[in-house]
């Protein structure tokens, strides 16, 4: 066996020793490296695949903690799995790609780029180079996005009823599914509430999500304003407030401190009660020039004490504390008013506006929280998730965004496509077809490619409880005879396998988003024939 390491010496005579580490590796090459990667993406993927669709499955994820996830949201499965494998972690990061830019289809993504990573086994095991099949699979990509800007319709935006169809299309697959209809208006008066229409732009921080545990999903309201989890800092303060002048205050209620470590010597009683009384005379300042303002609500992003308190009460002036950064940004958006930094600053002109300041409770418990409504500024507004337990408002919660983020994307660009499975059912149709006019190896990619697309419906299908292969040759079958690309698998069996009937809408930014995706992560998979991995009992190679 050759030696670990060997002896040598530098140019001052001085020895050292160089170690050996390539024994200490793994090494994999060629087809062998390109299939374990095949095989453990395919793995991630799989996972997924039940997931799919209105009636697909729920996974439960359990962290070291002992935290629970209830979801079918393919980013939040994704990045709670604990995945070791590197190449595997590659899905997860395609799934995060897909959630980051268009905020829904995270399943779809990570089940397409499966499908054709299996394609592409074949197609290796045939004796095909895996370049070729990755040039292959690129062409069939570029066939399949011209396919959907062929087949596209455009989507009235200003239609509120369309857009809300839209979103129900997103959330049949949630936990929400029940209260779809409700939650689909919530997302789309949200989305128009904050958009920009001539600009098409949505600022999703404008938006606030609140979840407070109890009551049912039923009882989840859009609020054209600002809830807070904060109470009146004094019990005794007024509970609902109207018409109220707002200062919103980033400096502390207390006497002013020197900037570095100090300490002060109290002697006598006399310094005490000189000290004490100057503390009083400083809160009273403080709260004679908040008054002099004219504000009535003061709310304060630091804490203040049993006395300052005491004092606010006393001069009749509500006040909130302790509220966070970005809640204080959304409620200077929300009530028109400047964030002030020092108390000799503010003026009635920095002072913001509220229709309705008023306390909320929840429950036999009496849980209270804050809610500033009638703002002059609409374009801030809190969605209030209610549910029996934090499991299903987090849930609610993802539901939501993947919803504002689909009609976010109409906004963008107002092109759908139809769902069930008819746009990739379609695409594979126009790549096979377009596979007959190729003469070269990569004739036998492109009909790989058609065939993973179908793997899309199939998935739909069987996870609706039909046979997959008879409803997938049926609708390809009839797509083909009628030539009418909105037929699709009927999932929810309404009776009918248009798509545009069932009004089940997607729209084009994420389908062709999906597809790009899936392929860019597919050939880069297929491009890596050489891994080297430290020799550890826990790699996952």
């Amino acid at each position: 066996m050759a030696s670990m390491a060997q002896l040598m010496f530098d140019e001052f005579g001085q020895p050292f020793i160089v170690m050996r580490e390539q024994e200490n590796q793994k090494r994999m090459t060629g087809v062998e490296a390109v299939k374990s990667h095949i095989l453990a993406a395919r793995a991630v993927a799989g996972t997924l695949r039940t997931s799919l669709g209105p009636r697909g499955l729920d996974k439960m994820l359990v962290s070291p903690d002992g935290d629970v996830t209830i979801t079918n949201d393919g980013a939040t499965i994704m990045e709670k799995m604990d995945v070791q494998h590197h190449v595997a972690r590659l899905m997860v990061e395609l799934s995060k790609s897909q959630d980051d830019e268009i905020g829904d289809g995270t399943t779809g993504v990570v089940v397409l780029a499966g499908a054709l990573l299996e394609e592409s086994e074949r197609l290796i095991d045939r004796g095909i180079h895996p370049i070729k099949v990755a040039d292959g699979f690129d062409l069939a990509c570029k066939k399949a996005l011209e396919t959907l800007d062929a087949i596209s319709d455009r989507f009235p935006v200003e239609d509120r009823e369309r857009l809300v169809e839209t979103a129900q299309t997103s959330l049949g697959s949630k936990i929400v599914n029940r209260s779809c209809r409700q939650f689909a208006e919530i997302a789309v008066d949200a989305v128009l509430s904050v958009a920009d229409i001539d600009k098409k732009d949505v600022n999703f921080e404008m938006i606030k999500v609140e979840g407070k545990i109890g009551g049912r999903l039923e009882d989840t309201v859009l609020v054209k304003g600002i809830i807070i989890d904060k109470t009146m800092s004094h019990p005794q303060m007024p509970k609902e407030l109207k018409d109220a002048k707002v200062a919103i205050l980033t400096c502390p209620f207390e006497p002013p401190k020197p900037k570095t470590k100090h300490k002060l010597d109290i002697t006598s009683t006399e310094d005490f009660q000189k000290l004490r009384e100057y503390e009083r005379e400083t809160f009273e300042t403080m709260i004679k020039q908040v008054k002099d303002s004219g504000a009535t609500l003061a709310i304060c992003q630091w804490g203040f004490d049993d006395e300052a308190n005491h004092l606010l009460q006393a001069n009749d002036l509500p006040a909130v504390r302790w509220v966070g950064g970005p809640e204080i940004e959304l409620l200077a958006i929300a009530t028109n008013a400047r964030i002030v930094p020092r108390f000799s600053e503010l003026t009635e002109a920095k002072l913001g506006t509220a229709g309705l300041v008023r306390e909320i409770t929840f429950g036999t418990a009496k849980d209270r929280m804050l809610s500033i409504e009638q703002c002059p500024n609409n374009k801030a507004v809190t969605i209030f998730v209610r549910g029996g337990n934090k499991m299903i408002i987090d849930e609610a919660k993802r539901a939501l965004h993947d919803a504002l983020c689909v009609i976010r994307n109409l906004v963008r660009d107002s092109r759908i496509v139809y769902g069930g499975g008819s746009a990739e059912l379609a695409c594979a149709i126009e790549v096979a077809k377009e596979a007959d006019k190729i003469e070269g190896i990569e004739q036998y990619a492109f009909r790989a490619f058609a065939d993973a697309l179908e793997s899309i419906p199939m998935a739909l299908a069987e996870n609706s409880g039909l046979a997959q292969i008879d409803a997938l040759s049926d609708l390809k079958a009839k797509q083909i005879e009628t030539k009418n690309p909105h037929l699709g698998v009927d999932a929810v069996f309404a009776g009918t396998n248009d798509m545009k009937q069932q009004k089940v809408i997607e729209t084009l930014l994420s389908k062709r988003e999906q597809i790009s995706l899936a392929t860019q992560v597919v050939r880069m998979i297929l491009k890596i024939d050489d891994v080297r991995v430290p020799d550890d009992e826990r790699s996952p190679y």
